[in-house]
């Protein structure tokens, strides 16, 4: 046989041998399933195993939040009132009772909370954070935390999240994301009212001090009070 055409022969041999062996390997590929654990996988990998946190600082707990308001983040993640493309990427197809599912999922689940971590800030800083935390600032028309989130800062029923237990530097971008409205929630948006009437120092401060607090054993409680301002919302 001339050179040429063996040579030919050989690399057709050898592309037909490797195509084969590709289909082969892709036959083998696990097949995801249309179910609640599959797509829980996704979160796991960034919020940690049955939403405990990541360990990077960023990606909150999910566990125990109110089912509500895990619910609605979702949907702001996917309509664009919160922006983190790889949550939009994640959440753009899914149907509202598929996020309901993943919401209650994440509710339901009692996992321990993560030591505090001490937040070196100075003395007259942390009685201003613990001012705003339990009396507001009036004089800004800034609320008390406590007002919306509950007493012991655990959140309340049916869609206010806990402020314990969470990395100080997700706290810190979030009210940074609020008053930079790059977070946002439906009309009238109180907590961007809020985070805009707060300074960069007072929302640090917070952050810190509210990272630093023990966790206690307490679960989200239904509202028994009105909230101080009005705050948007929408229908479940």
């Amino acid at each position: 046989m001339p050179m040429p055409r063996l040579r030919d022969t050989v690399l057709a041999c050898g592309l037909a041998l490797l195509g084969a062996c590709f289909s082969a390997g892709a036959a083998e590929v696990r097949q995801p399933q249309d179910t609640l654990a599959e797509r829980l996988m996704a979160c796991a990998f960034c919020h940690g195993d049955q939403g405990r946190a990541g360990p990077d600082g960023y990606y909150p707990r999910l566990a125990g939040k109110p089912a509500d308001y895990l619910y609605h983040q979702l949907l702001n993640f996917q309509q664009g009132r919160r922006q983190y493309q790889p949550m939009t990427h994640l959440l753009q197809h899914l149907e509202p009772v598929h996020l309901r599912r993943m919401a209650e999922h994440f509710a339901a689940q009692k996992v321990p909370y993560p030591a505090p971590v001490a937040a070196p800030l100075p003395a007259a800083q942390a009685r201003r954070a613990e001012q705003l935390v339990r009396q507001g600032d009036p004089q800004r028309q800034v609320p008390a935390c406590t007002a919306c989130h509950g007493s012991a800062l655990m959140g309340q029923l049916p869609a206010t999240p806990g402020l314990l237990g969470l990395p100080r530097d997700y706290l810190n971008a979030q009210l940074g994301a609020w008053r930079n409205g790059v977070r946002q929630a439906h009309s009238p948006d109180c907590m961007g009212d809020i985070a805009r009437r707060l300074d960069q120092d007072d929302i640090a401060s917070v952050s810190a001090w509210l990272a630093s607090q023990p966790v206690p054993n307490a679960e989200p409680r239904a509202a028994t009070t009105p909230p101080p301002m009005a705050c948007g919302r929408a229908a479940p």
